[in-house]
């Protein structure tokens, strides 16, 4: 099978396919022919050195896959061969082949492409847990979030229909139109007066911050939480300007990150918290019930994944670096044969 490897650290360019041996399929597990893979943040940190827990090169990451059943382990019942899935990867994922617990692959909607399979796991998952798990977001309430064009970011803003929110969008303003096609009151996030632009149609201040930048901005979303406003941190995307590491701008930017004191949290009746839904990702008790909810949505038609762009494989090094340059609105994948 083909697999994109990450040899070493370093820019996208290090990005290699290799020929790896097929898997064997193992009990209470299902063998998968992958169509489409998902391509990840995550997966950009990862390559440069910069993600906690990735596997030492040379590794494969990957959290989601779409494609088909090509083997059924001993014990299995809920699935069959030929069956059109969606799975779930603890690394991985960008493999032709991949064998996952039986827990963690679902039926692919009738409606949907093998590459909006691939597109949903990571960011419908990620919109959810924050909004209902850890933000508890009640109608009626503001959202506030970053990156709003991208995956999670139009995957909060289906959600945020669905639980009647108001969600505020910080994107760049080539995107707006797209924003505003999914009910997202768009906001320029390049512009530094951006909290000065919230405040002005949210004066009484926003309910919940959704945040995968970190660094400074962290600190402006809770100064602008109303009382008993959340502010979720998921992510450090400001850790990875740019397609190469550096390690000094890292530790100089880490150094400056803010510090939220209970003391301080109890007097400002805000709520402070942090998602790395990666580390939660085999634990089936968390994880199943949430995707057997937005299944649910999808079937009805209420939600869809945006694919932006799909890369083949051996285009993994450009898949990265569109990211890296923010071009993307909605999710890139890649795609296998």
């Amino acid at each position: 099978m083909k697999q994109l490897v990450i040899p070493r650290h370093g820019p996208p360019e290090v990005l290699t396919v290799r020929d790896a041996p097929d898997p064997a399929v193992v009990p209470g597990a299902v063998r998968i022919r992958v169509k489409a893979a998902g391509v990840n943040f995550s997966d950009l940190l990862a390559r440069q050195g910069l993600y906690p827990g990735t596997p030492k090169p040379p590794s494969v990451v990957g959290y989601e896959v779409a494609g088909i059943v090509d083997a059924v382990g001993e014990g299995v019942t809920t699935l069959q061969r030929g069956a059109r899935v969606i799975a779930l990867t603890r690394f991985g994922g960008q493999s032709e082949l991949v064998v996952v617990p039986a827990g963690l692959a679902f039926p692919l909607p009738d409606a949907w492409t093998f590459e909006e399979g691939a597109a949903f796991p990571v960011v419908y998952l990620t919109a959810h847990h924050l909004l209902v798990r850890v933000a508890a977001a009640r109608a009626g309430e503001t959202v506030l979030v970053h990156a709003a064009a991208g995956g999670v970011g139009l995957a909060v803003a289906e959600l945020g229909r669905i639980l009647k929110l108001r969600v505020i969008g910080l994107a760049s303003p080539g995107k707006h139109v797209v924003l505003r096609s999914y009910g997202v009151e768009p906001l320029d996030g390049r512009d530094p007066r951006w909290p000065a632009a919230v405040r002005r149609i949210a004066p009484a201040g926003v309910d919940v911050v959704l945040d995968a930048v970190g660094g400074d901005s962290w600190r402006r979303g809770y100064a602008l939480l109303a009382p008993m406003g959340r502010l979720v941190c998921f992510g450090a995307s400001e850790l990875a300007v740019g397609a190469r590491r550096n390690l000094l701008r890292v530790v100089w930017k880490a150094l400056r990150w803010p510090r939220f004191a209970p003391l301080a949290l109890m007097n400002d009746n805000r709520l402070v918290a942090g998602v790395n839904l990666g580390r939660l990702w085999t634990a089936e008790q968390i994880i199943r019930p949430q995707v057997e909810a937005l299944l649910d949505h999808a079937r009805a038609g209420r939600i869809r994944p945006r694919v932006d762009r799909a890369f083949p494989v051996a285009e993994g090094a450009a898949a990265h670096r569109y990211i890296h340059e923010r071009r993307n609105i909605g999710k890139v994948v890649l795609t296998f044969g």
